[in-house]
């Protein structure tokens, strides 16, 4: 089973991981260094079933990000709260009223202006992404750059975007983690990726991640023509946070099934067209999930 790769990560990091203190103050077990493989060829996403995942929310997050938007009401409006606590955090700390989560995201939904100067997040992934300001005053798509590339020079080693923008980091509400993709054409027309994730949180982060950039990859092969072929993932600083070490241990107790398969239902003129009802999953069969809170 593909998923062997992420129980056996767990495993590593619980039992030789280093102690550390972060930025969050939670601390974390942590390695340096870690990739994975995952064939895609055969319609499979790796959506882990030793814990079940809202894989809908991951793919509405990387919807998200290629609409280029930076604020949350549209994720809000979908009912996403994946992002909610790094504004939550920052209102809380500039006006002292303790806000619940629940109240927070009522507000962004029922007042546009608060919504605006509460709920953006700075120039985070989908600004980096569609809108990149250059130092020569252009602003630059990478995304359209890459499906033109994949179109026009699919032997190109140029096929990449990143979202580490140093001259921009200080304004984002949380720095790009998945912060480079790259991508290459087979000869027989198949889309590989590479995925470099700087800070790979394991337990939250990292599944989301993974379902992201596969439901990322088969957009680009729809786009560009191509079938699908092995999703390539490596972390940079991988870890667990040390409340989510009993979570980790109960997920490795269970024995993990097939992943499921991901259809795209239609292809539409470009990457933003796609809807969420564009992704149709079959045969998820996950064990029951697994809570653990976010470290901000």
């Amino acid at each position: 089973m593909p998923e062997h790769q992420y129980l056996r990560l767990v495993s590593d990091i619980l039992e030789k991981g280093d102690q550390r203190n972060d930025r969050t103050g939670v601390g974390t077990l942590s390695l340096f260094g870690a990739m994975m493989r995952f064939d895609l060829s055969n319609g499979q996403i790796p959506i882990l079933t030793t814990k079940k995942l809202s894989y809908r929310l991951a793919i509405r997050e990387m919807l998200w990000f290629l609409s280029g938007d930076t604020n949350i009401k549209p994720l809000v409006e979908q009912g996403v709260s994946i992002w909610t606590d790094w504004p939550l955090a920052h209102y809380q700390a500039e006006t002292g009223e303790k806000l619940t989560k629940k109240e927070f995201e009522a507000r962004i939904l029922d007042n546009d202006d608060f919504a605006r100067r509460w709920g953006d997040l700075g120039p985070v992934y989908g600004r980096q992404w569609r809108r990149w300001q250059g130092s020569d005053g252009q602003v630059y798509d990478q995304i359209a750059t890459l499906i033109e590339t994949l179109k026009t020079n699919p032997s190109s080693r140029r096929m990449l975007f990143h979202g580490w923008n140093v001259a921009e980091l200080k304004d984002m509400a949380l720095p790009p983690c998945h912060m480079v993709y790259q991508y290459h054409v087979t000869s027989d027309g198949r889309l590989n990726s590479l995925l470099y994730q700087r800070s790979a949180d394991v337990f939250l982060g990292l599944p989301f991640n993974l379902v992201g950039a596969a439901a990322l990859q088969a957009m680009l092969a729809d786009q560009a023509g191509l079938a699908l072929g092995d999703l390539v993932w490596t972390g940079g600083d991988v870890h667990i946070y040390r409340n989510h070490i009993e979570q980790m241990k109960e997920q490795l107790s269970r024995t993990p099934r097939g992943f499921p398969t991901l259809q795209l239902k239609s292809h539409p003129d470009s990457i933003t067209g796609y809807t969420i009802d564009d992704f149709a999953v079959t045969g998820y069969d996950p064990y029951p999930p697994i809570k653990g809170a976010v470290a901000v």
